[in-house]
């Protein structure tokens, strides 16, 4: 991963950088809202390293999970779908832990989390994800593909591709269009930043909108 898209993008807001994946990529970028910090909130900022999961009668451990949590480049952002399933708990304690010590960024979940009070306990890792449920994903869930484009809160990620997470939500910045969505999000604050002074000092969001010609 970039070390310098990762610090750039790490000072840009999540809304800002979901209106330059509608400008540049012409697509949607953000995640379905239910989406969001459950536990230990804070910002990440890294490349996806990705999990499919699938329904299942049969007792399985997640192994492909276990895997690229295990394998993944140090600062990555795992990503596990699940197809929106809000009722089975994909990410736990003894998963947690595995990332913490390989040094990732975060978990982003199209599914539940468990295990909330001992993660909170133990770790400062943040976990975004789709609902907090106690059911564990043994006979309910199977990993079936690792490192392979997945579809998460209504987006497609593909390994490698950017996850930004704040207060907002999450952001999935497609590999090939993150420097120009970059430079969008960076002009694009910088003139937000001008417009709330200028509003600030007219008592006037109408005079700012005329005059930097934008909402």
């Amino acid at each position: 991963m970039s070390n310098d898209f990762i610090d750039r993008l790490r000072k840009l807001a999540v809304a800002t950088l979901s209106d330059g994946c509608d400008q540049i990529a012409g697509r949607r970028g953000f995640m379905d809202f239910e989406i969001k910090a459950r536990i230990n909130g804070r910002k990440i900022v890294g490349t996806a390293a990705t999990v499919l999961e699938g329904p299942t009668n049969d007792p399985h451990l997640p192994e492909l999970a276990f895997d690229v949590i295990d394998e993944a480049e140090k600062g990555s952002v795992i990503v596990i779908s699940s197809d929106g399933d809000k009722n089975t708990a994909i990410w736990g304690e003894l998963m947690n832990a595995g990332a913490c010590v390989n040094g990732h960024e975060g978990v982003v979940l199209d599914g539940g989390v468990r295990d909330v009070e001992l993660i909170k306990r133990d770790t400062d890792f943040p976990v975004y994800a789709r609902s907090i449920v106690p059911a564990s994903s043994i006979g309910r869930l199977k990993t079936i593909e690792k490192n392979v484009p997945v579809v998460v809160g209504g987006v497609l990620v593909k390994p490698g591709d950017y996850i930004v997470g704040d207060d907002d939500g999450i952001v999935s910045i497609p590999a090939d269009h993150v420097k120009a969505i970059i430079e969008f999000a960076e002009e694009a604050e910088a003139t937000e930043e001008a417009m709330v002074k200028y509003i600030h000092e007219t008592g006037s969001i109408r005079k700012a909108t005329e005059k930097f010609g934008r909402a």
